[in-house]
Order: C-alpha cells, then structure tokens, then sequence
C-alpha cells in the first residue's frame, strides 16, 4: 500500500503529461511508458490531473480511466496525487472518494477562479476539507497567476491549522520567494503545524526556493532526472552542484516556460526522447512552428554537450 502524503513529503512529485493520439484520443500506451519513464528518472512521486496535465479536456470517462491506468502501472512504487479540483462539491467529492479507493496518496485542491477576499477563500476551503472527510490529505495549490486567488501567508497558516487534513502547500506565487520563507519559518511550531512546501513555476527558480526551505518540487519539465538532482544535492546542502546542474537546463527550462507554448514544448521534447507516441495538446491548445523545432533542436543539442562537460 502506498504511504499517503503527510507534512513532511520531500522529494520530486513530477507534474504528469497526458498522452495523447495523433486523432486527439486518450493514449494509455503512451500512458504506461510514462509512467515507467518518470520512475526511472528517480521521482518521488507523481501528481496527475493538473492544469499541465490537460484536465479540464478529459470528460469524466477519460479521467477515471487515465487515473487506474497511472495508478495501476505505479503499483504502489510511489506516492500519485490527483487533482481534483473544480466548480462543485459534489463531482469533487465523488472523484476524491473514487481516486483514493483506487490507491491514490492524497487530492490537490485550488481555489475556485476568482474566489475572494481571504475570509470566503478560508470559509471555501473549510467547506472542502469537510466534503472530502478528514482521512483525505490535501495539497493546497497556490497559483495565483492561472486562478487569480492570492492567498496571504496568514490565510495559509489559518487553513492548515483549522483543517488538520492540509498536510501540503504547492507554491508557485510569482514573485514568491519572501513568501515561502515565511511559511517555512512560520510553520513546524507549538501552535502550527508543519507543511511539506513543494514548489511549481517549471522549476524556473527550484535551486533558491531550495535554499529557502522548500521540501522539494512538484512540478513538469521534459527532464525530470534535473529536478531529481538537484533537489536531492540541496536537501544535502550541496547547493553549488546543484547550481551547476540546474544551470546547464536552464536554457530548456526557460524555453518551456514561455505561457500558452510551453505544453507543446514539453510533449514534444518527451516525444523526442522516446516517451510519448505523440506531442499532440487537445484544442484548444498550441502548436509548435518549424522554427519553434529547430530552437528546441539547438538547445537539446547544448544541453548535451554541456552535461558531457560537466561529466
């Protein structure tokens, strides 16, 4: 049986991709191949059903299906996080209830578009925990830059010391170094419990958000085994050699970053190295340019040569 996820979860939770048919239909072989491809690589665990992972694009169906297919090719290897969030209570306790049946290590939640001021966010979230039941861990997402919620550290620290089942914070404010400082420093005491703080952006920043207290990554890029590294010499305070890493990726990592591109980016690197059977994105979504290809060719190409220097 899988461990679920608890405040002190630390490592590489790989933000999944779906797979997907050059015809735009759930891909379940490529699926599997992921899977195995994402373990290789040395993560943690994995979180499923994100907004990279094209959620809101599967019917109902499709993410039952893509959750026992990922569920049953991990086999209990590794902590799987779904998420789960959306518009109603109802659907999403019915799909909490089914995905931790089928073996799932907790629920990733957001705030409702929109949502606010912070007493209704706090009210929202007491609402949530006590739909999916306090046997349910929960990863509180803070993405303010796709949900438009911006959460105050003081509103962070009230959800999770009023709802005993927030055992994790996803960060990905942006500018939001300060930020995670804060709830580092300000969680683990007598009167507030400790959050696993696990970080997003596409690991544009992981090296400083590791020097700043964060327990990891939980994030998509197309080489998964930087992350890995580099979250693993930080927790060891190797912080230098991660730098070096982290540095040769960098150029990748920002040319996947860039907003609407950057899926297509990702499905078509991990295309490339033999993971996925196609790079489709479902519409509505991007395409790459043949020159989009050959800048991704280029910076493959240094990257290579870069990671044979650094040996």
């Amino acid at each position: 049986m899988t461990e679920l996820i608890h405040r002190n979860s630390s490592g590489v939770f790989v933000i999944a991709a779906t797979p997907f048919t050059e015809d735009g239909a759930l891909d379940l072989d490529s699926t599997d191949r992921m899977v195995d491809f994402y373990l290789e690589t040395g993560v943690t665990g994995m979180t499923i059903l994100g907004i990279m992972g094209e959620a809101p694009k599967l019917s109902g169906e499709e993410s039952r299906s893509f959750v026992k297919r990922v569920l049953a090719r991990v086999a209990g290897k590794v902590p799987v996080i779904v998420g789960v969030s959306g518009g109603g209570l109802d659907p999403m306790r019915a799909l909490t209830a089914e995905v931790m049946e089928a073996g799932a290590a907790g629920v990733m939640v957001a705030p409702m578009p929109g949502l606010g001021p912070e007493d209704r966010l706090e009210g929202y979230f007491a609402q949530v925990c006590k739909t999916l039941g306090p046997d349910v861990p929960i990863c509180l997402q803070d993405y303010p830059q796709t949900t438009g919620v911006r959460f105050s550290v003081e509103s962070i620290l009230r959800i999770a010391r009023q709802n005993p089942q927030v055992v994790m914070l996803k960060h990905e404010d942006w500018p939001g170094l300060n930020k995670l400082s804060r709830v580092r420093a300000e969680t683990d005491t007598a009167e507030q419990p400790r959050l696993s703080i696990l970080t997003g952006n596409s690991a544009l920043f992981l090296p400083q958000e590791m020097q700043r207290g964060a327990d990891g990554a939980m994030t998509g890029f197309a080489y998964p085994e930087m992350m890995v590294q580099v979250v693993d010499l930080c927790l060891k305070g190797e912080h230098d050699r991660a730098e070096d890493i982290f540095d040769a990726y960098l150029p990748l990592v920002r040319y996947e970053q860039q907003l609407g591109l950057g899926l297509a980016i990702r499905k078509e690197t991990l295309k490339r190295r033999g993971v996925i059977a196609s790079a489709r994105v479902r519409a509505p979504g991007p395409t790459m340019t043949p020159a989009d290809h050959d800048d991704l060719t280029r910076l493959v190409g240094r990257l290579e040569k870069r990671l044979e220097e650094l040996g």
